[in-house]
């Protein structure tokens, strides 16, 4: 059901939009003491309402409306300039049976929100939709929220280079590549790098909460959204109703070793890929039962000669490939396509490995992109960096290529982040104390968040409650019914499942 982008992303798909009222909401006041924070600013601001229309995309009638919200940059320096948060709200189907308001992030870092309440009725059950208003917002720097990140408008002379490298001028190239992007970055969006943190958004969610006029919201967040609404539950716990964390990371572990997990995962992912295919020849990649001798052969042969599908479009590298391989790691659902794009690519065409490139890279058929590849860049590098230097890279390329021999090269050569130019922000160290049971979702063939790394957000929780999820997919919910119920009557009934429930298809 549920397919994402990017390491960290959930998917953004089909929608569904119904009959809804106009509302405006009244401004409120923001302070220190709002919901008993010690990570809170001293400062106070006015947090104003937001009133809400008709949005461009949608007829009076619909349930779907559009409104903005203002925020600081800064909430200790409000002066230091504001962002418009763009949110779209889905009301509740069923009035008279209201909750409340769930606000939703659908991941990334980087990809917006706001359209979730467009794809409500793709992602939620019925029942959810009929008890909450869906809240979608863009966080800060991404998506239609103002200003936003914004570095480039071609991605392929920084992505499409050959990855790992075999020499050092290749190395350099990579090195070369990543500092190139960063130089635009700053050029074109320098004035907010240093305030799009998980944290500043999270401090976002406690202004949309003051502006909705809510006591108390309920949350829903895939992929990285979990870390998002983990630390919001961590910043505001006084403030959270419920709070639902599907694939989520080591709240503990550092940017490093949250790549080792995933590199692994993706590895242990793409194994079950290759043997499947192996045992199956219907697979159109199945070579005779040797799927995984093809695959090296391959990569062995793309890396001395890449495939050009277009003189205007980066050539089939090893590294290209990698990026379609990471795509449909996300989902067996995108199996099928891979191994025909794998067998075309045996045979010299490589137009479905860079469809499957660009659907990683949000690439429109206009030949456009979104902004969530630099949002991601810039989020990720802001919380943390990882590895401070290009030196400091280099000494884990040894430890990923040991917990994934095929892909963690690809994964260890990644150096935007050690070359960015805004230092780490403050981080909230996850907790969730005093609010409440908070319920976990993993399943058990996640590559980018896997299960490992989300018990460890359970166990990290004061009152985390994990289901487990069998399926090859990130993130769980939607994947059976079980999962379903389980979270349904958590998010509804408040009804907290028993810890370490499994969910079988």
């Amino acid at each position: 059901m549920t397919s994402v982008r990017r390491f960290r992303f959930a998917s953004i798909v089909a929608s569904g939009v119904l009959l809804l009222t106009l509302a405006a909401c009244s401004s409120s006041e923001q302070s220190t003491d709002d919901s008993q924070n010690t990570t809170q600013s001293s400062t106070t601001f006015s947090v104003g309402g937001i009133n809400w229309a008709a949005c461009p995309d949608t007829t009076p009638e619909s349930l779907v409306q559009c409104g903005n919200l203002e925020v600081p940059f800064d909430y200790d320096n409000p002066d230091a300039g504001s962002f418009v948060l763009y949110i779209k709200r889905r009301q509740a189907t069923v009035p008279s049976e209201r909750i409340g308001s769930l606000l939703v992030n659908p991941g990334g870092p980087g990809f917006g929100g706001s359209s979730l309440a467009d794809d409500a009725a793709y992602y939620f059950s019925e029942s959810l939709l009929n008890r909450f208003d869906i809240i979608g917002w863009d966080p800060r720097g991404t998506g239609l929220t103002t200003p936003a990140v914004d570095c480039v408008d071609s991605f392929d002379e920084y992505v499409g280079l050959d990855s790992p490298p075999d020499t050092p001028e290749e190395k350099q190239a990579l090195i070369d590549a990543s500092q190139a992007f960063n130089d635009k970055c700053e050029e074109n969006a320098g004035t907010i790098l240093p305030y799009i943190s998980t944290r500043a958004s999270a401090a976002d969610m406690n202004s949309i909460r003051l502006a909705l006029g809510e006591e108390k919201i309920t949350y829903f967040g895939f992929s990285y959204g979990s870390e998002l609404g983990a630390t919001w539950a961590t910043m505001y716990p006084n403030t959270v109703r419920a709070a639902v964390l599907d694939g989520a990371v080591d709240p503990l572990s550092t940017s490093t070793e949250e790549g080792m997990a995933q590199a692994a995962g993706f590895e242990k992912q793409l194994s079950t890929f290759l043997a499947q295919c192996s045992k199956k020849p219907t697979c159109e990649f199945h070579n005779d039962g040797d799927a995984e001798g093809a695959l090296d052969a391959l990569l062995f042969d793309l890396d001395a000669n890449p495939l050009v599908v277009s003189a205007t479009r980066t050539p089939v590298t090893q590294g290209v490939l990698f990026t379609a391989v990471a795509q449909a790691m996300y989902s067996d659902y995108y199996w099928p396509q891979l191994s025909e794009a794998l067998s075309a690519a045996q045979n010299g065409d490589g137009k479905g490995i860079l469809q499957l490139y660009d659907d990683y890279y949000q690439r429109k058929e206009d030949g456009t992109y979104g902004n969530e590849l630099e949002a991601f860049l810039a989020i990720s590098c802001l919380d943390d960096p990882g590895a401070t230097s290009t030196k400091d890279v280099d000494s884990h390329i040894e430890e990923f290529i040991a917990a994934a021999p095929r892909l963690g090269g690809n994964f260890a050569y990644g150096y935007s982040c050690a070359l960015w130019p805004v230092k780490q922000a403050a981080k909230v160290t996850i907790t969730g104390k005093g609010a409440g049971p908070i319920v976990v979702v993993g399943t058990t063939g996640d590559p980018a968040t896997p299960l490992d790394s989300t018990r460890k957000m359970a166990l990290g929780l004061e009152q985390g409650i994990l289901i487990v999820v069998d399926a090859n997919q990130h993130t769980g919910y939607g994947a059976n019914n079980c999962v379903v119920k389980a979270v349904d009557d958590y998010l509804i009934k408040l009804i907290v499942p028993a810890n370490e429930t499994t969910c079988k298809g």
